[in-house]
């Protein structure tokens, strides 16, 4: 409108930031996320200087990780009992925005015109998405290719992984981000990605639930309160009741499963009488003097013997793993001790990890947080699992969070067809096809439930399960790749 001033960069920046992040998960709508992140490549690469591109990805950046994560100021919050706290959250949101800007200031460097430097944008971005699965401190949580969920086109992802959903999504934005800037006259690759829709969503209706025989399991969903457990308030003692209460009405045949850390015990113990086997269950193991607290994951055969064990392959930043927590961060963290009234867990992640073997059947065991990290199903059934068992704590959160973990855990099974079940403390709890589709699940109730379901034990291996990241990270590199051609051709 005439007389109205423009929004500062900054603020514009932000707002198609946040467009982006209401399109995400856990929302139906999630795939029209392709629309605002068009937008936001668009207006970064449309920025007059080369440092304008990096500032303009960063306040983007910050907008959709603050609506995407906003859950977290809520658990902050309830973490010190102080609501105002939530505001450290915002640390993890600039945090974010930086990576933003980081992977994007080099691009712009690369490339000068506004159109190739969509396209080496939109590769860079899914790159990053990809070292956001590497190191101690990886957080993966808002990767692009779950917007896919509700769609066919998400089967996709036994071909190349949830990234590959991702180079769909950047390709297709960058596409329509070109035509924003130039016109019609950029219309190909539009073309091209109807192309790809196209054949994504055909493949994803052709796909068809695998045959295997069923397994019979009942599992639990738990309604502990997460912080009481931390805090000694709800003893293992009285969890392990009502547990084995619940677990009753199994009938003969049914494999028990049980939620992250519902039983306690020592890591040498060999013997597990309270846990009415045979099962599966998380087990927490309390520190000693010469070993850290792990979280495991064990089988327990009729007897309450342990026939094998994991320990969680991906430990949660500064919820299991501390940074410099026994040098020079340590009265840091002895202040947000104090503040919450237990020790925060310093515990020791796997070495390796192998399916668990229960009266014959390998099952791909892996805890909570690991089921965001694509590499550990698929290691799992790389070496044989048959079925994917996924027990978790979801007690600590709210809202968003706990719907977007189960479904990012939903695109395992596509990865690498096979058959999911959950046990969980709140959350989601039940069984998932190799489809990625919900077959039986709890998701609410204010007391412990139990659930039979008959997931199906399956074999064979996905493209995605032999290749892993390459083609998606490959098709990324491409993306950039085309960008430097289309400079180079412009600048001719």
């Amino acid at each position: 409108m005439a007389g109205v001033p423009p929004l500062p960069p900054p603020l514009l920046a932000l707002l198609l930031g946040a467009l982006l992040g209401l399109c995400g998960l856990p929302l139906p709508w999630s795939v029209l996320s392709i629309l605002p992140l068009s937008a936001v490549l668009a207006y970064a690469a449309s920025a007059r200087t080369t440092e304008g591109v990096p500032g303009r990805l960063f306040w983007s950046g910050v907008g959709y990780f603050t609506v995407h994560l906003w859950w977290l100021t809520a658990f902050l919050g309830k973490l010190f009992s102080f609501p105002p706290a939530g505001v450290l959250a915002f640390a993890l949101f600039i945090l974010e925005g930086i990576f933003l800007a980081v992977m994007a200031y080099p691009l712009a460097r690369l490339v000068r015109s506004p159109v190739a430097r969509v396209w080496a944008l939109a590769g860079g971005w899914v790159v990053l998405e990809w070292t956001r699965f590497l190191g101690p401190l990886s957080f993966p949580w808002p990767t692009l290719g779950y917007t896919l969920l509700p769609t066919p086109a998400i089967q996709i992802a036994d071909l190349g992984g949830v990234l590959l959903g991702s180079v769909l999504v950047a390709g297709t934005a960058a596409a329509l981000a070109g035509v924003t800037l130039q016109g019609w006259g950029r219309g190909r690759p539009v073309l091209l990605a109807a192309v790809c829709w196209t054949a994504a969503l055909a493949y994803g209706l052709t796909r068809t639930a695998g045959e295997g025989p069923e397994q019979p399991m009942l599992v639990l969903r738990t309604d502990f309160d997460s912080f009481g457990r931390a805090t000694g308030s709800l003893t293992p003692e009285e969890q392990l009741q009502v547990q084995r209460e619940a677990s009753a009405r199994r009938i003969p045949g049914e494999v028990l499963v049980w939620s992250e850390t519902a039983l306690t015990a020592p890591a040498t113990e060999a013997l597990l009488p309270d846990f009415p086997g045979p099962g599966i269950s998380g087990l927490g193991v309390p520190p000693t003097q010469s070993e850290k607290q792990q979280n495991t994951a064990v089988s327990i055969n009729a007897d309450g013997q342990v026939t094998a064990r994991n320990r969680k392959a991906k430990l949660v930043p500064f919820g299991e793993y501390f940074i410099l927590y026994d040098s020079i961060l340590r009265p840091a963290y002895g202040l947000i001790e104090n503040a919450i009234g237990f020790r925060l867990p310093a515990v020791e992640p796997a070495r390796s990890i192998a399916p668990l073997a229960l009266n014959g059947v390998q099952y791909g065991a892996y805890i909570c947080y690991d089921s965001v990290f694509p590499w550990v199903a698929r290691s799992l059934t790389r070496q044989g699992a048959q079925l994917l068992v996924n027990p978790s704590n979801d007690g600590w959160y709210s809202g968003w969070g706990v719907q977007q973990h189960f479904m990012m855990g939903r695109v395992r099974a596509i990865e690498n067809r096979r058959w999911l079940v959950r046990s969980v403390n709140k959350g989601v709890a039940g069984a998932v096809n190799d489809l990625g589709q919900p077959v039986d699940v709890i998701s609410s109730g204010d007391t412990t439930q139990a659930l039979s379901v008959r997931p199906r034990l399956l074999s064979g291996r996905t493209l995605f399960n032999r290749l892993g990241d390459w083609p998606a990270l490959l098709l990324a590199l491409g993306m950039i790749g085309y960008g430097v051609r289309v400079d180079r051709r412009e600048g001719r």
